[in-house]
């Protein structure tokens, strides 16, 4: 076994199948999993304060080194004490490196490239000011210790979905050679690194770059390159061919991911960790995502519908008792209040799930749970439209 980074540790509390219950120790407090960790960008959950964040039980939010790099910068946060001084955030959290930003704004249809990609790493302009910026490993590693999460993702290379195997390879290689250079470069004592696995949905490639970083020292091993075009029920075919070769004493993260569908596919096949922008982005364009479908709350249907969105939601949204009739007010109206509320209720859905998932797995009751759950959500699967409407 590796020896995991001073204040780190990882522990499996129980297994049902392949799903697992485990403790991930962080610097900043115990992370249980299986968990959603919400999306901050900018140093920021939107719309919500990190007190009503940690009230959805997530315990891990992320940071984008892209771009708190370009915005403040890395040296302003450092200067106001890291990312957890800066934001007000006491629990843990997790940077990404930028590459995924990296490949979204290299692929932007339409648009002349604003990245260009070589083994050194990342040249580009700043979106913001079409300034000219680097980002190799070396850098990813320097800012990330600048920023000062708990935990900082290897810079990586994540070709499109539908990529040729050929693509896809050199990909690969690509990033084994950057996760050693990254390796190599000194960066806060406490302070772990993840390495990124990519290989798209040909899961030999993947279970083959497993192997790879695997044998390398990190403290953890994520699942990178999911959510960029593949089919989604190609995905879970690879989530389920691959996830459990990942190393079994470290935390396994799919990165992006997803729907609560997603989710719940992934921890049966032995994930522990997941971030996503969908369940606030879907808020902040009005909808509710529930045990039972989705809520769009702008419907004219829900005019004088006098229920909260969910009765057995225990959320401030619900458990308020702030009405469907009053949220469609409020959206119809541009008023900030229902976004918050939304955003609130979809991450304390997510919270349920991941909870609901744990609870299952240590009675030895996940498959039964996971087969209820899909079928009360009567899931579409689609990333954009994840539920049915109620």
């Amino acid at each position: 076994m590796i020896p995991p980074t001073p204040g780190f540790g990882f522990r499996v509390l129980a297994r049902d199948g392949r799903a697992r219950r485990a403790l991930f120790e962080t610097p900043h407090g115990p992370v249980d999993t299986p968990t959603f960790m919400p999306v901050g960008t900018q140093g920021s959950v939107k719309t919500l304060s990190p007190r009503e964040v940690a009230s959805t039980g997530a315990r891990v939010v992320l940071g984008n080194t892209y771009h708190l790099m370009l915005r403040p910068g890395a040296e302003a946060i450092a200067a106001a004490g890291g990312l957890h001084a800066f934001t007000r955030w006491p629990h843990a959290m997790l940077t990404d490196s930028g590459g995924f930003q990296a490949y979204s704004l290299s692929t932007v249809s339409g648009q002349k490239s604003l990245v260009a990609l070589a083994e050194e790493g990342f040249a580009f302009k700043s979106h913001l000011d079409g300034s000219k910026h680097t980002l190799t490993p070396e850098d990813a590693v320097r800012v990330q210790g600048l920023i000062g999460a708990d935990v900082q993702m290897q810079l990586d290379v994540c070709p499109p979905g539908d990529s040729q195997r050929e693509v896809v390879e050199a990909a690969v290689a690509r990033t084994t050679r950057w996760a050693k250079r990254a390796l190599a470069t000194p960066r806060p004592e406490r302070q772990a690194l993840f390495g990124i696995v990519q290989g798209a949905c040909f899961a030999d490639l993947r279970r083959a770059h497993a192997d790879e970083l695997g044998a390398l020292p990190f403290d953890g091993l994520a699942l990178g390159g999911f959510s960029v075009g593949e089919p989604i029920a190609r995905m879970h075919e690879t989530l389920d061919a691959v996830t459990a070769t990942l190393d079994a004493e470290r935390p396994r993260y799919v990165m992006g991911v997803g729907t609560p569908r997603d989710l719940i596919v992934a921890i049966g096949a032995g994930a522990d960790m997941f971030d996503c922008v969908l369940p606030t982005r879907n808020a902040r364009n009005g909808q509710a995502l529930t045990r039972f479908g989705r809520v769009v709350i702008k419907q004219a249907r829900y005019k004088d519908d006098a229920r909260p969105i969910d009765e057995a939601c225990a959320c401030e949204c619900c458990a308020g008792g702030f009405s469907r009739a009053y949220l469609r007010h409020l959206y119809m109206a541009g008023e900030i209040l229902c976004l918050r509320l939304l955003s609130l209720h979809n991450l304390h859905f997510y919270g349920e799930v991941v909870a609901g998932a744990r609870g299952a797995i240590e009675a030895r009751r996940f498959d039964s749970w996971a087969k209820d759950m899909l079928e009360a959500m009567r899931e579409t699967g689609g990333a954009d439209d994840p539920i049915k409407d109620a």
